[in-house]
């Protein structure tokens, strides 16, 4: 990566996901491309899912950061294929999801083949193996609501996709 585009890169990669504060789209894997010619930059973002509803805020978002660094002509573009998925996130994105106190995807997604079932998930409060999913989708399409039965505390998982 050149001197530029790797200047371009930082700028958008330090925007933040506006579901979960405490990540970058660089930390999702949400962020894709980013190109320099001259004073334009064009970025790719991939949203976690199609009807991702904060598509649009990272988008305007990542423009914002791009004019920031100086780019005049700024464009994002958002790529649905091929669709993003849990395996894109980095560590220390999924780090960033437990000390926040999310739980991060556990295993990798499956592209082909068996669907894998996580058995147990742990809880990010206190480490637990013991619990429970109460709701499918959490406070977020991409995300169940579990429960701890150590701690009693509920908490987010961040699904394998």
């Amino acid at each position: 990566m050149d001197g530029e585009v790797a200047r371009a890169w930082q700028a958008a990669a330090a925007v933040v996901d506006p579901e979960v504060p405490v990540l970058t789209i660089e930390d999702l894997g949400v962020l894709r491309s980013v190109t320099v010619t001259g004073d334009t930059a064009r970025a790719a973002i991939t949203p976690t899912y199609s009807g991702c509803p904060a598509v649009d805020a990272i988008r305007c978002d990542v423009a914002d950061a791009l004019r920031g660094a100086g780019y005049r002509d700024v464009s994002v573009d958002v790529v649905l294929a091929p669709a993003w998925s849990t395996d894109w996130m980095t560590d220390a994105g999924k780090h960033k999801l437990r000390a926040y106190g999310i739980a991060p995807p556990s295993g990798r997604a499956a592209h082909s083949g068996p669907v894998p079932i996580a058995l147990s998930v742990r809880c990010p409060r206190c480490g637990s193996l013991s619990t429970r999913e109460i709701a499918h989708f959490g406070s977020t399409s991409c995300k169940a609501l579990y429960e701890c039965s150590a701690c009693l505390e509920p908490f987010d998982y961040f699904k394998v996709h």
